[in-house]
């Protein structure tokens, strides 16, 4: 099958847009379990070069996957929309005629 009408990208990238909206709190990381004896939640993320960590709890634990699950969403969202819009650019720059190219002066010429 071919590629996706324009319409449909337009159409895409706003339902994309709509999803987004929806997502709610998004965190980049991990939800890791830490410990040999004792088991405990902590969330994990490298920053600026620099791994942070934070102690969960069971309490928090299940709220920073459902943020971790959302960053996950919006970068997949994210990737769909980048090419979305570059095929709506690509799409706009061949019905546009193009411009004469200006000359530049050459060094030689001083």
């Amino acid at each position: 099958m071919g590629q996706p009408s324009l319409r449909w990208a337009t159409e895409r990238l706003a339902a994309i847009q709509a999803e987004i909206r929806t997502l709610g709190p998004a965190m980049r990381g991990s939800v890791t379990i830490m410990g040999t004896r004792h088991k405990q939640p902590y969330f994990s993320a490298s920053i600026g070069g620099r791994t942070r960590l934070i102690y969960l709890g069971e309490e928090r634990a299940e709220t920073a996957r459902r943020y971790v699950a959302n960053y996950r969403r919006l970068a997949e969202l994210v990737d769909e929309a980048t090419l979305l819009h570059m095929r709506l650019l690509k799409a706009t720059a061949a019905r546009q005629p193009r411009k004469p190219a200006t000359p530049t002066p050459s060094a030689s010429g001083r």
